[in-house]
């Protein structure tokens, strides 16, 4: 009978374990120029500014989370600019093909060059989502590179989990 209950009491905690097992994802989002954009001097040496952007979102090639494809969303962001480097930290919104959404927050560096965007890097973790993806958790990277056009086209990689089924 112990060995039996043991056995039970494993194959349980196995099953916790594996519901909460991290699953990888990865896509492509492309930003549009920023709109609205406002950019503050901050006075105390050339060339340095603070931020505030909004950018429109699609994602050509979509996350896949749970089966479900990432569409489209925006970037708000706060950006603190010396030369050509900026800090960048901000919140992402995304809207699911199902309905729902998912919210990250995101902090790194950017690149300028000849005074237009240039390179993008850093990393980021879910805040939340709605629906099927109520207390997502979860981290990750992004690196991207302006396109011709002027969008900001990032890589995304990390990881989600999902609270198990109530």
């Amino acid at each position: 009978m112990k060995q039996r209950t043991i056995w039970v009491l494993m194959f349980s905690l196995a099953l916790a374990s594996s519901s909460a097992a991290q699953t990888k994802t990865s896509g492509t989002i492309s930003c549009a120029k920023p709109d609205p954009a406002y950019s503050v001097d901050a006075g105390d040496r050339a060339g340095h500014a603070l931020g505030l952007m909004k950018s429109a979102c699609t994602w050509t090639t979509p996350m896949q989370i749970e089966g479900v494809a990432t569409k489209d969303g925006f970037d708000v962001v706060t950006s603190d600019r010396s030369g050509a480097k900026v800090r960048a930290n901000g919140y992402h919104f995304s809207n699911m093909a199902n309905g729902d959404k998912i919210f990250v927050r995101f902090s790194g560096t950017d690149t300028m060059k000849d005074g237009k965007p240039d390179t993008s890097a850093g990393t980021w973790s879910y805040t939340g989502g709605t629906g099927k993806f109520k207390g997502i958790a979860g981290k990750g990277t992004y690196n991207g590179k302006a396109d011709a056009s002027g969008n900001m086209v990032n890589e995304i990689e990390g990881d989600y989990t999902l609270p198990a089924p109530k």
